[in-house]
């Protein structure tokens, strides 16, 4: 993650740069940045590891001397604002940076729940915001102020199928996700459409969704198992995976999983 938020803030004070110089908004000799980030909710692990690497990028900047713009030195400023994992607080916290705290950009927010509408927010006030791993298309899709630094969910589907065909070997998929999670939901449709391309109308055996505050997922995985996948897709936050997982074992499952990187269990 360090490595990602050097590349990300170097790329968003580039572009704070250029938009500074092109308004004449470097009055001061401090550049000042926002992070929109989950540092409490359903996801605070992802929240405090950002805002640590970010602390590690100011960090060497500002021991340098700052960042050059048009032969000047300044400074960086970050200001972080919690988003609680929730759609609106994101809104909200982009609103606060812009409004109250006067950032010229926005690093965040990670997840697409929160990166979409926050997207909006940032583009309609015409402030630079990039994502560090939101994979939704509607992120950035018609809004020119709005950038990522991840792949599309259409990529990561069919390298997700390719992948589990080589690995397991498998004919047979089932998958279980977070309907209200754009980027869970997003990410199960383009891997059940790029997977039966690939094997067959049907060869999702299963296709079971959640929701965001469930923790019994016994009802999706019974179905699941009686329905004999080779594999199970679980494309989810590290918090539901964690839960996930251990009850599929539990019911007698003793197949693979897969599942992306905000998915992987932290233990």
């Amino acid at each position: 993650m360090t490595k990602t938020y050097k590349k990300l803030g170097a790329l968003i004070v580039a572009i704070a740069a250029c938009l500074c110089m092109a308004t004449g908004a470097l009055a001061a000799d401090t550049i000042k940045i926002g992070f929109n980030l989950p540092l409490t909710g359903d996801i605070p692990e992802v929240g405090e590891g950002s805002k640590n690497a970010a602390e590690m990028y100011l960090e060497d900047i500002n021991s340098a001397g700052g960042i050059e713009v048009g032969g000047d030195k300044y400074m960086l400023e970050f200001v972080y604002m919690d988003n609680e994992s929730k759609p609106d607080s994101a809104v909200n916290a982009a609103l606060k940076l812009i409004e109250q705290e006067g950032v010229v950009a926005i690093i965040g927010p990670n997840s697409s729940n929160q990166a979409v509408p926050a997207g909006g927010t940032c583009n309609d006030n015409r402030v630079p915001m990039i994502s560090p791993w939101s994979t939704n298309v509607n992120t950035t899709k018609d809004r020119p102020w709005v950038f990522r630094a991840a792949f599309l969910d259409d990529f990561q589907g069919v390298v997700a199928a390719n992948f589990a065909s080589s690995k397991f070997n498998a004919k047979k998929a089932a998958v279980i996700f977070d309907i209200s999670n754009p980027y869970s939901d997003g990410l199960a449709n383009v891997f059940k459409d790029n997977w039966e391309k690939q094997n067959g109308a049907d060869s999702v055996v299963a296709f079971e969704s959640h929701g965001a505050k469930d923790q019994d997922f016994s009802a999706q995985l019974t179905k699941i198992i009686a329905a004999k996948p080779d594999f199970i897709f679980v494309p989810d936050n590290y918090n539901q995976t964690a839960l996930i997982i251990p009850q599929a074992r539990d019911l007698g499952y003793k197949g693979p999983f897969m599942a992306p990187t905000p998915g992987e269990p932290r233990t």
